[in-house]
């Protein structure tokens, strides 16, 4: 049974490998269970027999289990023992109307993403049994032909891609390659729990389902993939309303082509247009309210599904970044110094070059503040001071970055609206040159770090 996981370059593992050995690292998602424990150890076993990318484990804890602390310790002592860097995310959990377990799920996919950069691949361990089960429960709420599809093999995560190579491995295959290599892994209670619904799944239904039809994991899986080949068909057959971005990097599309779709036809491209940016798909009937009032002509409908949202704007529906608690006011910021902002996105003063910015006075910083109304900014060049409310509007700012969007101040003035724009004053430079510094303000959007 462990023959499908062993190095051999033509076994399933190497094949659902091969696409991804030109990435600049492979992440593993790794939390200590028998599944990332095998996927780890397998992917490890490979640096002997073919080159691979850097390999880094990745540990997740979530504060929820009075052994959290002590399955980061196995983590470490595991990653240790295999020569592999781990790299260990503390999160906060926010229990939402979706329950603890979709909280925290959504907690750990945020903490994952923000580690891929460009180039990485974020391998993850879920295997075939895994795959049933969801697709089962999805059937079980009602999903339409995209989640009855499962999980993907790949899709995009953060700058890079998200892999499980696991995925056509049944769970047994895991066991036995554990027990060949005689490995140590973590065993979550939890997994026990079937007041859970995967959990009385897993040990209730499936069990009775095996005794009478033993072959169903493959054939749920082979169901799942034929959906998925459907999809793509239909999808090219399917008008695609254009793609558009926002001032702010905010990815969306066009309203009106969206809304010259018949009604299926409109929920569908959104589907599709959301599965593509790798998202989980709201509930039909919200989805089916959301184009309904898009169509009534409501202003600024919004779409709020689990973490994530939608709202019209302009000639767009965009994808909202995720709601967050704005850094403390009154911090500073240096010349040639980094400002990480609460939420995700950082400030930095960065030299100007031959572009206009601003000179200080040897050890002055500026001062982040916040939009609290009446602030005025007089652009260069320009007659009497403007609202930066006014500005935001006129240059085609999004409502929600509008009170989002940092403002830099040098004692009482105001110096820089982000890297939008400068304000006329003693400091400014024109022309840039020796000793002028220029704000570049990184932000987080749904489509991930932006700098304009």
């Amino acid at each position: 049974m462990a023959a499908p996981l062993t190095p051999p370059d033509d076994d399933p593992l190497g094949a659902a490998l091969a696409a991804w050995r030109g990435a600049r690292r492979w992440l593993v998602a790794f939390s200590g269970g028998l599944d990332s424990t095998v996927l780890l150890h397998a992917l490890c076993s490979r640096r002997v027999h073919a080159s691979t990318p850097p390999i880094i484990a990745v540990h997740i804890n979530h504060q929820l289990h009075a052994d959290a602390g002590r399955w980061q310790s196995c983590a470490e002592a595991l990653c240790a023992s295999l020569g592999v860097p781990l790299e260990v995310r503390t999160v906060r959990v926010r229990r939402t109307g979706g329950g603890l377990e979709a909280a925290a799920r959504e907690a750990r996919y945020a903490a994952l993403e923000s580690l891929v950069g460009e180039g990485d691949v974020m391998f993850f361990a879920h295997h075939q049994d895994d795959q049933v089960e969801t697709v089962l429960l999805r059937w079980l709420r009602g999903a339409g032909l995209r989640g009855l599809q499962g999980m993907p093999a790949q899709r995009p995560l953060g700058r890079g891609q998200l892999a499980r190579p696991l995925l056509e491995q049944p769970r047994g295959a895991l066991e036995a390659y554990a027990a060949e290599h005689a490995l140590n892994w973590i065993e979550d209670p939890s997994n026990t729990d079937t007041s859970l619904d995967r959990n009385y799944l897993r040990h209730e239904i499936l069990p009775a389902i095996a005794r009478r039809w033993p072959a169903y994991r493959g054939s749920i899986a082979r169901s799942a993939r034929q959906l998925g080949a459907a999809e793509s068909v239909l999808d090219g057959l399917l008008p695609a309303p254009r793609r558009l971005v926002s001032v702010l990097g905010d990815p969306g599309i066009d309203v009106q082509e969206l809304l010259a779709l018949p009604d299926a036809t409109a929920s569908m491209a959104l589907r599709g247009w959301l599965g593509g940016l790798g998202l989980p798909l709201p509930p039909a009937a919200s989805l089916a309210e959301f184009l309904r009032q898009l169509r009534a002509g409501a202003g600024g409908p919004l779409l709020a599904w689990q973490e994530h949202r939608l709202c019209r704007f302009g000639s767009g529906v965009f994808l909202l970044p995720a709601a967050g608690e704005r850094s403390p006011a009154g911090a500073q910021l240096m010349p040639g110094g980094t400002l990480t902002l609460a939420g995700g996105g950082e400030l930095r003063l960065i030299q100007a070059g031959g572009q206009s910015g601003f000179r200080l006075a040897p050890g002055a910083a500026l001062t982040l503040q916040w939009r609290r109304g009446g602030e005025r900014c007089r652009l260069p060049g320009r007659a009497g001071n403007r609202r930066v409310k006014t500005l935001l509007q006129d240059a085609g700012i999004p409502p929600w970055w509008r009170e989002q969007v940092p403002l830099l101040f040098l004692g009482d003035a105001l110096v820089a609206v982000a890297d939008l724009w400068l304000c006329d004053g003693p400091w400014f430079a024109p022309e840039g040159g020796e000793g002028a510094w220029r704000v570049c303000w990184t932000r987080n959007t749904a489509a991930g770090a932006i700098e304009l």
